[in-house]
Parts: C-alpha cells; structure tokens; sequence
C-alpha cells in the first residue's frame, strides 16, 4: 500500500483556521492526518503489556528504539517517528480498575506506575513528507474499557498551576476533573518511575527536543484516547500556556500546538475553556466523537467542552455487526474506521481511506462474520513466553531500553 500523498496545508490541517471548511464534507487530507494520530495513540494500547502473571505489568512491552516497527507502524506510511521518551503515570486518588495494573509478583518493579505513553519526534524522512519537524505526545485511555465510567464523580478542582495565572487573574480560576489532574500532575516517591510526574517528564522532554530543533519549523501535537483524551487536553494547555512551544530564550517563535483526541470525557469548566480559548491560534483542539459513544457525554453537570468537533457514527459502517455494544462503539479502532469512512451527518458510509477493516477485531468481535477475521487476534507471539536453551520456557516481555528511568533503576541496583 503506497502512502498517502498529503498536499494541504499541514498548518489548516493542524488547526490554524480551526478546520473551517474541512470537516463536512471531511477533506481527504484530513482523514489521513487524523488517523495518523490515532495510531499513534493506539500504538500505546498495542504495546502495552497487561499479562498480570508479569513481572512488568503496566510497562511497555518494547524498547524505543524500534517501536514503530514492533507496533507495525512503519509499512505504507508518510508520516515517520521515533520515540524519544516512554511517559509514566501515578494517581493521588484512588481511581477505578483498568488505570494502574499491579503485578501479582513480589518483584513487581513498577510498583504504583504505570506506563502512559511516550514523546515522539518526526524522523528526516517523515519531515520531508509532511512538511515540518512533529513532536508527537501520545497518551493512552484506560486498558480496560469503561470500567471507570459507573463510578465517574464530576469533581472540579482548581487548575491554575496548570492554566498559568494571567489567563485567568481577576476572573473564576480555571477547574478541571480531579481525576484527570492527579494522573498528569502526581508524584510518588515509592515509584522508580514516578519520582517525577508525568506532566514534569513530558515538559521536560518539549523544552529539550524545541531547543534541539530550534532552526526548523515544528509543530507539538497531542493525542490520546478516552482518559488519554482529557490528558492530551489539559498538557497541550499547559505547554503553551507556560511557553514550552517556544525555544528557550526566543519568546517571539512559537511552534503551534494541537491536540486531535478520540472519545474524550470532559475536562474542565467555563473558565477552563475561556482560558484555553485565550490562547489561540497558538493551540488548537479536534474532539473525534463516536455518536453512540457514552464517554463523551460525562461527567454531565458542570463541564464545557473545548475546541472544535467531527462527529462520526462507525455503526454506519457496512462491515460492522451491528447494533454493536458500549465497548465497540467505544474503541479506538472503530473511531479510526469511522473517520475512514464518513460521509457527514447525513451521508451513508463509504470506506475512502484504504484502512484494513481486520484492525476492528484486533481487541474485540466487531466486524460481520462473512468477512472471517479472527476475533481478539492482536496478541503477543506464546503470550511472551519463550524457550532458552536449556529448554524451559519463561516469561520475556519486556525489552530493557536504554530509557534514562531503566539506567537509574540499573545502577541503584548495582
């Protein structure tokens, strides 16, 4: 498969002009850029490593060096990254299952983290293709679909250490939902990987990569899925909010800021979204929402939404069972084939982007049976077993990586 040319625009595809024009009927274009991100949130799902028998639940089941290719992102792509940095992420308050994943092995070594997702930045020859130098942050929603849903209390904390005061001195200080903030903000000093929060790893790792590429044009985009959503929301705030899109000592050159999310909750108030809105054109904001999706509608009282919006119905879809379920109509993967397919709010489906309809089973039973795709079929090869040479079998499912986290716990050990 040849990959897609892309000829607009990549700064109206990021936003700049909040994709007037773009979104019914969905420009080419647009659909391939917007799936390009949400692979790129899936890989996180796809690499993941939830075997509980594991001694690295809740890690990342390959290294960074050659991601891509272990998450088979690389095959008829324009759009090229390499992973720089592996983000993780702890909670302050209790959150409900499907979050933290804790091993039953006493040598657990993950302890109160788990991993969230990663900083990626587009290769020379992905640049060539797309027009510019990408950072990529891409963040995961929780691995076991929906389970937060039934307990989701709508608590509103304040976020101005996020939001920065001037957007908001003199008025109502910026809210947002408690449990999102304590996932990007905590720390946790039992946590090898969490000594620092996932907001600090991630800051840290734009002003280093916005410096490096400083005399070339880059652009920050943001995407996540369901929790990952409302993260890539409230980071892509914060990085522009506190200038961490402008190299440090040029405060006149800024990289613009976008975030493409799939089915995400809400975030925050009315004050959170004057906020967000104050720091436009410099940041920008496409929800994917899934119409018979129920995560998009919650918490229900005392939220906003922010940006702007397409709105997809997959069930549409001709190769989908239908009438479907919570999980189907929530998945990743649907959300991709919907934006693959649709034709608008009063269109049918017609499938234009050449995206394999078998990635829909990847996790669950969703396409019709005639087309004979086996169900759950994304799994690891013996689920990560393997045979040494002395014949017996163990459980190798994780690959070290040279990550600066890895190295410190390495030594500490020595």
């Amino acid at each position: 498969m040849a990959p897609h040319k892309i000829t607009q625009p990549w700064r109206e595809l990021s936003g700049i002009n909040n994709w007037e024009a773009l979104l019914d009927p969905l420009h080419p274009d647009l659909r391939q850029h917007i799936i390009n991100y949400g692979e790129l949130s899936q890989a996180v799902y796809d690499a993941f490593n939830d075997e509980e028998a594991s001694q690295f639940t809740g890690a990342p089941r390959y290294g960074r060096h050659d991601f891509f290719d272990k998450v088979c992102l690389t095959a008829g792509r324009a759009y090229r990254y390499r992973v720089t940095k592996f983000v993780y992420a702890t909670a302050g308050v209790e959150m409900q299952g499907g979050f933290i994943l804790r091993s039953g092995r006493k040598e657990w070594r993950l302890k109160e983290s788990n991993w969230m997702g990663y900083v990626a930045v587009a290769t020379d020859e992905g640049k060539a293709a797309v027009g510019r130098r990408d950072v990529v942050v891409a963040w995961r929603g929780t691995v076991r679909p929906l389970e937060w849903v039934s307990d989701l209390q709508s608590v509103l904390v304040p976020a101005g250490d996020i939001v920065g005061g001037r957007l908001w001195d003199g008025g109502d200080e910026p809210r947002v939902y408690l449990g999102w903030k304590s996932i990007y903000t905590t720390e946790n000093a039992e946590s090898p990987f969490n000594k620092k929060s996932a907001r600090d790893q991630v800051l840290k790792e734009i002003r280093r990569l916005i410096d490096l590429y400083r005399d070339e044009e880059v652009s920050i985009t943001l995407t996540g899925h369901s929790l990952g959503a409302a993260l890539a929301a409230i980071c892509s705030m914060d990085i522009v909010a506190h200038g961490y899109n402008k190299p440090t000592g040029h405060p006149d050159r800024s990289a613009p800021v976008t975030a493409i999310v799939f089915a995400s909750p809400h975030v925050g108030d009315a004050a959170f979204k004057k906020a967000f809105d104050y720091l436009a054109p410099d940041l920008r904001l496409l929800r994917i929402t899934n119409s018979p999706d129920l995560v998009p509608r919650y918490p229900l009282l005392g939220y906003t939404e922010v940006g702007a919006e397409l709105v997809i119905d997959a069930q549409k879809s001709k190769f989908m069972k239908s009438p479907g379920g919570p999980e189907g109509w929530h998945s990743l993967e649907a959300y991709m084939h919907g934006v693959a397919g649709t034709q608008g709010s009063n269109g049918e489906f017609k499938l234009v982007v050449d995206r394999d309809i078998a990635l829909l089973n990847k996790y669950m039973d969703a396409v019709k049976d005639e087309c004979m795709i086996p169900i759950s079929w994304w799994v690891e090869k013996n689920k990560g077993m393997a045979q040494g040479k002395d014949g017996h079998w163990r459980l190798e499912d994780h690959e070290e990586d040279d990550d600066d986290v890895f190295m410190d716990m390495l030594l500490h050990d020595m």
